[in-house]
């Protein structure tokens, strides 16, 4: 089992799907890394030997991916909110950033329904 940037990478994919599974790698740019490595794309990760898997973990360390990235995010969406700006604001409020409607869909980013109302009504007897 090939183990790169600290992710186990699935042994019965492609070697360009499987470097998908790391974190800042999209498959352009696990393209990208395979050329880099001159490693054939289409071989399964099951097949590659230990060369070919340090020419790939070689490439992959030029790019910035798992936590060193993810930390880069966080950084970048802290001083968005630091400064006061209006995307940072929505990161604040956990509401969409990128000018998304809010009135009926966004339930991904503002979690679930709450309705506001009397609940059930309880029965009582007049008397």
């Amino acid at each position: 089992m090939a183990r790169i940037a600290g992710v186990d990478l699935p042994r019965d994919k492609k070697v360009a799907y499987s470097l998908c599974y790391i974190y800042g790698i999209g498959l352009t740019s696990a393209s990208k890394v395979v050329e880099a490595a001159h490693v054939d794309g289409n071989i399964r990760v099951k097949d590659l030997t230990e060369d070919q898997v340090s020419a790939i973990r070689e490439a992959v360390g030029n790019i910035k991916v798992e936590g060193e990235l993810r930390t880069e995010n966080t950084i970048n969406i802290k001083r968005l909110m630091d400064i006061g700006s209006y995307r940072g604001y929505r990161h604040r409020r956990g509401l969409p950033v990128n000018g998304q409607r809010t009135k009926t869909n966004a339930r991904t980013r503002k979690g679930r329904k709450r309705t506001v109302g009397l609940g059930k009504k309880t029965l009582g007897k007049k008397g």
